[in-house]
């Protein structure tokens, strides 16, 4: 009978020892860019036995439009910041900022778990067969832990002390366009829906050049319009500026350079007719070294006076 106690005790040792050491993790560990992704973080004990009072996660780039889950009994407090870069949204909206942080405040008992959840867009720019990596800080009411550690590539989490949370990212659902004409790849042009009797139109893509030379984006020709050039927008103050970029856009070799809203983009000039949401319209690009690149922008639809949607 004695053997049996102890081996109940070691196994009960060996249980709290495994709740003690558990990681936060994520609910869906599996999520396909160009998609809304639902993140439920489980938080599964305190820091040596103390309660849990507050949850601090970081959203890293490339994850747009993010909402957290009102929790009662918690309060929740967001930090909005600007993106490194803009981001297309649903119903041609373009997003430039949001929540880089969501920090919930309250009390977990040590000998309870509970989740934390959010919601936000993968943006299409995000890397397929990736991890995407969540820092997750958490406070009690004595001690604290940051679970932040990041493998290095092709490395296995599982060595680590504090990971982070991560998701896997998976290929979108949808068709990618691209076009390549010598070293350069262009990906997913698009041009934004305009009223009718507007003169001009915005059009937008990526340029990847695979060369081992230089190029550059020098123009092109739509269709529908009298021309294409390049153009920079700029801020002043308040204000946002335009520019022709007569020299064009500089593509490095083993650089890719986005043509966004709020940067660099081509401005759609002469146009002879109205662009609708739907459309498909045939243009060509320019390049100095390359040539002439045919190709189709698809037609979103235009970004609305409030700026941004939330639907999801």
């Amino acid at each position: 009978m004695q053997w049996i106690v102890s081996i109940v005790f070691v196994l009960g040792a060996v249980a709290g020892m495994s709740a003690a050491c558990a990681h936060p993790g994520l609910e869906t560990k599996e999520a396909k860019i160009g998609a809304s992704y639902k993140a439920v973080i489980k938080i599964p004990h305190g820091c040596q036995t103390s309660a849990t009072t507050k949850v601090r996660v970081q959203i890293p780039e490339g994850v747009i439009a993010v909402k957290p889950m009102p929790k009662p009994g918690w309060t929740i407090a967001m930090v909005r910041g600007p993106y490194a870069q803009s981001y297309p949204y649903y119903h041609g909206a373009v997003l430039t900022e949001g929540v880089r942080e969501i920090v919930w405040s309250g009390s977990l008992p040590d000998d309870h778990f509970d989740e934390f959840v959010f919601s936000g867009f993968l943006a299409d720019s995000l890397q397929a067969d990736t991890m995407l990596y969540f820092p997750i800080y958490q406070d009690c009411e004595k001690g604290s832990h940051a679970w932040i550690e990041v493998p290095a590539g092709g490395q296995s989490a599982q060595p680590l002390a504090s990971p982070a949370v991560a998701v896997k990212l998976l290929a979108s659902d949808k068709k990618a366009t691209t076009y390549k004409i010598g070293g350069l790849v262009v990906a997913a042009p698009w041009a934004r829906a305009t009223p009718a009797g507007v003169p001009v139109a915005a059009g937008y893509l990526r340029v990847t050049n695979t060369g081992a030379a230089p190029d550059r984006l020098i123009g092109g020709s739509l269709a529908v319009a009298a021309g294409v050039e390049v153009h920079e927008t700029q801020m002043v103050g308040d204000v946002a500026k335009m520019r022709r970029m007569d020299k064009g856009v500089e593509i490095k070799p083993g650089q890719t350079v986005e043509l966004a809203p709020h940067g660099f983009h081509l401005m759609l000039v002469g146009l002879k007719q109205a662009l609708q949401e739907g459309d498909v319209v045939q243009g060509t690009l320019e390049f100095e070294r390359a040539g002439t690149l045919a190709l189709a922008y698809r037609v979103r639809a235009a970004v609305s006076p409030a700026g941004t949607h939330t639907h999801h």
